[in-house]
C-alpha cells in the first residue's frame, strides 16, 4: 500500500474511542495482585509451583515434555477423559505432563450470552466448581490456549483459570485472527485483552506465561516465514516490554518441512534472547488426510525432527503428538492415549540418532527468518509511529495490529524484495509452508475448473464464500479456484456471524453461498443461516463443506450431521471436485435444479 494511504488508514482507525492503555494496565496490575493462583493437582505431585517452574527443570535437565489436546462436549466427560489417559499411562510406566483443554468457543463470551450462541466442540464451564475441578481432574498440569485470552472475557476466564491452577494461559494470537461468535466491540475486547496480559504480568514471579500460538493468528496468514518472525518479535515487545509479562510461543500446526519446525525453535530462542519458554511445539496438521496409515507417517517424522531438536536446544516446548483421526473427527480419549504411547517409543528412537544428527540445516533457517524478522519488526514499530499510534499504549497497538490485518501488515512492512507479481507485492525471504500448500492444492485443482464444461456452467455466477472459524487457508484455495471458472466470489472470510452471510447474500444478489466449518456446530448454524436468509426473503443453494458434525450435549463426541444438513436443503461437498461437480450439474444448460 501507499504509504499516504497506510497513514490515512491509521488516522481513520485511531479516531476510534479505545479504552486508555495505561489505565487498562492499571486495573489488570491490581487484579493480579490481589489473586493467590491455586494449586493443581500436577503441581503438588511433582512439588513445583508453577508450570514455567517445572519447564525450566525440564530445560536443564534436557527432560522432554509431552503435551496433548482434548475436550469432550461436557467438562465431566473431559474429567473422565483426563483420569483415563493418567490411569493408561501409568500402567505403560509412563505420565502426562500437561494436557490443553480445547473450550467450547462460546466461553470467548461474557457469561450471559454464552447459551444464545451456537454450541461448538469442548466443553463449557458454566460455573466455579467446575473451573477449580479443572486443576483437579488428574495430576496433569491443565493449559488453556483458546477462546481465553484476547477475547470480550479475557480477563474474568484468566481470573478463574489462574484460581485452578492453570499458569499457562493464552491464545494472544487469536485475538488477531478469531472472533467471540457474534461478537463486534473490538475496542472493548482489546482493552480486556490488555487487563488479563497486565493481570499475568503482575504475577510474573510465580510462574505465569502467556501463551501464544503463532499458527493459530496472523502468523497463520502470512506469506513469509521473516513477517512471522517479525510479527513474533512484535507479540514479544507488547507483552514483555509494555505490559511485563512472560510470553510462551507456539508454532507447528502449519509448518510441514522438518527443517522449518526444527529451525523454529532455534529462532524462537533468538526471538527471546535466549532465555524461551514455549508451551508447546504442535504437531503438523496441513499434512494430514482421511488416510491414517499416511497420517502416521506424518506423525513420526514430526515427532522424530520435535524431539531431537528440543535435545538439542531446550526450550521447554511441549511436544504434542496428534492422533491420526484428528483431520476427520476430535479425537476421543483412546485415540489421544495412543499418540501419546506412540511419542514415548519415538523419543527412544530419536535418544538414537541424536547424537549422529546434523541441525545445521535448521540453524541456517533460524539465522535468515530472525535477521529478516528484525527487519519486519523495526519496520512495523517505524510505521506505525510515523501514523501517529502510540507505541507504549498496549490498547492501541492491539487494535490497530487487528485492524490492518496480515495482507496489509505484509505488504507494508514484509522484509522480502518488492515484486507486483507476487502475493503480496513482494517476494518471500522464506515461503511459509501453509501458503506454498494452498497453491499446491489450487494447482491440483486447476485443470477440472479450467475445463471448458466448468466454465460454460460457472462463469458470469456469484457466490458467497465464508467460514464459519478461523481456517481461512479452504477459503483461499476455494476462491482461487472458482475464480478460474469465471466465477465472481465474494469472500467474506473467516469467523462470519450467520446473519453477515444473509446481509452479504442479499447485498451482492449472490446465486449460492458456500460456507466451511469445523468446530462441531454445522447444524446449529446451518438452521441459524437458514432463518436469517428466509427473514431476508433470500432464497438460493447453500452449500456446506469441511467437518460437518455438531456437538450434542449427551453425547461425549460431536456427531455426523451431514444427512440432516441435507435434509434442510443444504448441499453437502467434501472436497474441490465434489463441489465442481455439484456446481456444474446444478447449472448445467442454466437451471437452478439438480439433476
Amino acid at each position: 500500500m501507499d504509504p499516504v494511504n497506510f497513514s490515512e488508514r491509521v488516522k481513520d482507525l485511531l479516531k476510534t474511542e479505545l479504552p486508555r492503555g495505561e489505565k487498562v494496565v492499571s486495573e489488570g496490575i491490581d487484579l493480579g495482585r490481589s489473586l493467590k493462583p491455586g494449586r493443581s493437582a500436577f503441581m503438588n505431585a511433582y512439588g513445583v509451583n508453577s508450570e514455567a517452574e517445572y519447564k525450566r527443570q525440564c530445560i536443564r535437565d534436557r527432560k522432554i515434555m509431552y503435551h496433548c489436546h482434548i475436550g469432550m462436549s461436557s467438562w465431566n466427560e473431559t474429567a473422565r477423559g483426563l483420569k483415563y489417559l493418567h490411569r493408561s499411562l501409568a500402567s505403560e510406566g509412563f505420565y502426562q505432563d500437561r494436557a490443553g483443554i480445547c473450550l467450547d468457543r462460546r466461553m470467548a463470551l461474557p457469561p450471559a450470552m454464552r447459551r444464545n450462541a451456537p454450541a461448538e466442540t469442548g466443553p463449557l464451564l458454566e460455573n466455579l466448581e467446575e473451573w477449580l475441578a479443572v486443576g483437579q481432574a488428574a495430576p496433569i498440569q491443565p493449559h488453556m490456549g483458546d477462546f481465553m485470552i484476547g477475547f470480550p472475557a479475557s480477563a474474568d476466564n484468566t481470573v478463574l483459570a489462574l484460581r485452578a491452577g492453570v499458569t499457562t494461559i493464552g491464545n494472544l494470537s487469536q485475538f488477531f485472527s478469531h472472533e467471540a461468535p457474534g461478537w463486534r466491540d473490538t475496542p472493548f475486547t482489546a482493552g480486556e485483552t490488555v487487563k488479563a496480559i497486565a493481570l499475568m504480568g503482575a504475577l510474573r514471579e510465580q510462574g505465569t506465561l502467556v501463551h501464544s500460538y503463532l499458527d493459530d493468528g496472523l502468523g497463520a496468514l502470512f506469506t513469509d516465514c521473516a513477517t512471522v518472525a517479525g510479527w513474533a518479535f512484535l507479540e514479544r515487545y507488547i507483552v514483555e516490554e509494555l505490559m511485563g509479562a512472560k510470553l510462551a510461543h507456539c508454532v507447528g500446526g502449519l509448518v510441514s518441512d522438518p527443517v522449518k519446525r526444527s529451525g523454529w525453535i532455534f529462532a524462537l530462542q533468538e526471538i527471546h534472547q535466549g532465555d524461551c519458554v514455549g508451551s508447546m511445539f504442535y504437531g503438523d496438521t496441513i499434512s494430514f488426510t482421511r488416510d491414517f496409515s499416511w497420517n502416521r507417517g506424518v506423525v513420526a517424522e514430526t515427532l522424530l525432527w520435535d524431539i531431537l531438536t528440543q535435545m538439542e536446544c531446550p526450550t521447554g516446548h511441549a511436544v504434542l503428538s496428534i492422533p491420526v483421526t484428528e483431520a476427520v473427527r476430535v479425537p476421543n480419549a483412546e485415540e489421544i492415549l495412543e499418540a501419546q504411547i506412540f511419542a514415548r517409543n519415538m523419543e527412544g528412537v530419536a535418544r538414537r540418532a541424536h547424537p549422529s544428527f546434523d541441525f545445521s540445516a535448521p540453524r541456517a533457517f533460524a539465522e535468515k527468518v530472525v535477521s529478516a524478522g528484525r527487519t519486519v519488526f523495526n519496520n512495523a514499530l517505524d510505521g506505525l509511529s510515523d501514523a501517529g499510534v502510540d507505541l507504549k499504549d498496549p490498547v492501541q497497538m492491539l487494535f490497530v495490529l487487528k485492524s490492518l490485518g496480515p495482507k496489509l501488515f505484509e505488504e507494508t512492512f514484509g522484509a522480502g524484495t518488492p515484486n507486483p507479481l507476487s502475493l503480496r507485492g513482494r517476494d518471500a525471504v522464506v515461503p511459509n509452508d501453509v501458503f506454498e500448500h494452498s497453491l499446491r492444492s489450487v494447482d491440483k485443482f486447476r485443470d477440472s475448473f479450467a475445463s471448458p464444461d466448468a466454465r460454460s456452467s460457472l462463469e458470469g455466477r456469484r457466490i458467497v464464500l465464508a467460514s464459519t472459524d478461523v481456517h481461512e487457508h479452504a477459503l483461499f484455495v476455494i476462491e482461487q479456484l472458482l475464480e478460474i471458472s469465471g466465477v465472481r466470489v465474494v469472500n467474506v472470510g473467516p469467523e462470519r456471524n450467520p446473519d453477515e452471510i444473509a446481509h452479504a447474500v442479499g447485498a451482492e444478489n449472490a446465486d449460492a453461498v458456500l460456507v466451511s466449518t469445523h468446530n462441531g456446530m454445522a447444524l446449529d448454524y446451518a438452521n441459524a443461516m437458514l432463518e436469517e436468509m428466509e427473514e431476508r426473503n433470500l432464497s438460493v443453494p447453500v452449500f456446506m463443506g469441511g467437518v460437518l458434525n455438531q456437538k450434542v450435549e449427551e453425547n461425549e463426541m460431536p456427531i455426523d450431521v451431514e444427512e440432516s444438513l441435507q435434509g434442510l436443503g443444504i448441499r453437502t461437498c467434501s472436497n474441490p471436485m465434489d463441489l465442481l461437480e455439484n456446481l456444474v450439474v446444478m447449472w448445467k444448460n442454466g437451471t437452478d435444479e439438480a439433476e
